[in-house]
């Protein structure tokens, strides 16, 4: 989105825009970190009826496909504002990307497989992939077909648990 879009959307004049934030980095900043902690609390609010560490897990792709379906396929905003600035990185991205593997990691580890890490690792970059495919596509056919790629994958590592 670009700074212009901006200013049309927020009524309001670059100076006020530049006096409050800066510049438009930090806008970025600001944004994606409220992104974060929104994606967050949705997490936290569509997993507090779930007893499943599965069914947690699979959650991400759960909220993709109902935000896709309603947000005309978005595909990931943290990826997005990645490819608008190559070469910087952003500490909210980072910071949202850990959580979403330290997450998935976790919920992997209660569901009593022994090496959470790699698995979570391998789900968030089907996330990842599901994400992107959808906004090429138009499509939430990609977040379901990555939710059973997760789903089978889980199943694998629980088969091959002794």
């Amino acid at each position: 989105m670009g700074v212009d879009r901006i200013l049309r959307e927020a009524d309001c004049a670059k100076a006020s825009l530049y006096s409050a934030y800066g510049s438009k980095d930090a806008l970025v900043i600001a944004y994606l970190t409220e992104l974060d902690l929104a994606d967050r609390s949705r997490f936290a609010q569509a997993i507090a009826g779930l007893a499943d560490p599965i069914a947690k897990a699979l959650t991400f792709f759960d909220l993709a496909h109902t935000k896709g379906l309603r947000h005309d396929f978005p595909g990931c905003l943290y990826a997005s504002a990645a490819s608008e600035f190559p070469g910087v990185r952003f500490e909210p991205i980072d910071d949202h990307r850990q959580w979403v593997r330290s997450t998935l990691s976790g919920l992997i580890k209660a569901a009593g497989i022994r090496r959470p890490a790699p698995l979570a690792r391998h789900i968030q970059l089907l996330y990842d992939g599901a994400l992107v495919a959808s906004k090429v596509e138009q499509s939430v056919e990609p977040i379901r077909f990555g939710r059973g790629l997760a789903e089978a994958a889980i199943a694998r590592a629980r088969a091959a648990q002794p």
